[in-house]
């Protein structure tokens, strides 16, 4: 199916994720050849606006991550359930692309749109399980849920009759690990992305060539991931969007 430019893409920010965020938002840019509708998706500015009503204790000083009250359960960014929201902010018409804020894109971001399948509600990479429960980046917690990492990027057919239900509602009342298993969609409805479109570094089966890496387990700029594979092309598009010795430009922000 051809998806007429712009192009939707929100990109999940943090404020403990600033580089990270920039560096995928400029990564799309410079690999887009349509135009782009690029978004940063952040918890402040859903809670100002009112669609993002969920109790959250927000992190201590020093101490990464969120607590979800109604979920009962950690969350490592702002953005881990406000992805939920997209096709919400998108009128629930046309198709949306969500990537985590730790991505790379190494692709054209109007070849994953090219395989928009419209007798899908939403499309994603469906990682194999992962087991256990550890700590990943800035020292958040990995919580283990079913169908684990598949929602870190979703082409959203924001239009799907299926995806009225998933409104700020729903959004604010059901646990997060309901959410993550699509719980408001049947199976059939969520639909396959090649795998090179959601390549979990250090995780994924090997491929040389991905289209999009996701650093899941701590960006390169984190300490104990500067050299981890694909890091090289992470830190030069950080150079290029303004990373210098350990801060962004505040043009990057």
């Amino acid at each position: 199916m051809r998806v007429q430019p712009p192009l939707r893409i929100f990109v999940g920010w943090d404020p403990a994720q600033l580089r990270a965020c920039a560096v995928a938002m400029h990564s799309a840019r410079a690999r887009a050849s349509a135009a782009l509708d690029l978004r940063r998706l952040g918890l402040p500015e859903l809670v100002a606006r009112g669609l993002y009503a969920r109790p959250t204790r927000h992190p201590e000083p020093g101490r990464p991550g969120y607590y979800d009250e109604i979920s009962a359960a950690p969350m490592s960014t702002g953005h881990a359930i406000a992805r939920f929201l997209v096709p919400t902010l998108c009128g629930h018409e046309g198709w949306a692309l969500f990537t985590d804020g730790d991505v790379l894109f190494r692709r054209d971001p109007a070849d994953l749109f090219a395989v928009a399948d419209p007798g899908c509600a939403v499309q994603v990479v469906k990682h194999l399980p992962i087991d256990g429960q550890g700590l990943k980046m800035t020292g958040a917690v990995q919580t283990s849920y079913a169908r684990k990492n598949w929602s870190s990027v979703m082409l959203f057919n924001c239009g799907h009759p299926a995806n009225a239900a998933l409104d700020a509602g729903l959004v604010n009342t059901v646990p997060g690990r309901d959410l993550h298993r699509f719980c408001w969609l049947d199976d059939s409805l969520v639909g396959g992305l090649p795998s090179g479109w959601n390549h979990l570094v250090g995780t994924s089966f090997p491929d040389p060539d991905p289209a999009l890496v996701h650093f899941t387990d701590g960006v390169p700029d984190m300490p104990g991931y500067e050299h981890c594979q694909w890091s090289d092309e992470w830190h030069a598009a950080a150079r290029t969007c303004g990373y210098r010795l350990g801060r962004l430009s505040e043009a990057s922000r």
